[in-house]
């Protein structure tokens, strides 16, 4: 490598070595994600990154902390983009659920491992389950028969439905999402029958 291509590469951000290692991490699982590793994949040097992050522990909450603002990006977008309608709060989960096929989702279950033994990753989701179901929650505004809560009500059938998807994961995940979200607005909307 010359010092062009190496000044260069120095100069990458923050953001982009996070990406690297996000890509990693996805891939290969949270072990995977080493200085080594991500020198390899981005360019730089294990003993930049370790100026930059300090030691492993910290690279890997970075990595995920930038993987929570990904996330909550992509849920204000879809909270933006949807109808206040109960197909609305469909539409905004089955947009989340973009996670492609069983082994990136079984990929993922291990990355969200790692969130809950990290307690500012766990904060991070707990900011997020709020959020998420504030604007679930948001979609059932003009309906008088949603119970209270309706949104992280819909939010767990959302997370169960993912978790029954990848035990047998026939057709697309969103699909499935879509099919089994329907069916609990339709439950949990229904008029109680009288006797």
């Amino acid at each position: 490598m010359n010092k062009g291509q190496d000044a260069r590469r120095k100069t990458l951000s923050d953001e982009e070595v996070l990406v690297a290692a996000s890509r990693l991490l996805h891939e290969h699982g949270p072990d995977a994600l080493t200085f080594e590793s991500l020198g390899r994949a981005c360019g730089l040097s294990p003993a930049t990154l370790v100026q930059r992050f300090g030691t492993k522990a910290r690279l890997k909450q970075a990595t995920l902390l930038h993987a929570w603002d990904g996330l909550d990006a992509k849920t204000a977008a879809l909270a933006a983009a949807t109808p206040k309608t109960p197909e609305g709060a469909i539409a905004l989960l089955v947009g989340l659920s973009d996670y492609g096929g069983i082994e990136t989702y079984a990929e993922g279950l291990l990355v969200l491992r790692e969130d809950l033994r990290d307690p500012v990753l766990r904060a991070r989701g707990a900011a997020w389950k709020a959020t998420l179901s504030a604007a679930l929650d948001e979609r059932f505004e003009r309906v008088s028969a949603a119970p209270q809560g309706i949104g992280l009500l819909m939010a767990s059938q959302w997370q169960g439905s993912l978790l029954w998807w990848g035990f047998d994961p026939q057709g697309r995940v969103e699909d499935f999402v879509a099919a089994g979200l329907r069916g609990f607005v339709a439950a949990v909307l229904a008029e109680p029958a009288t006797t």
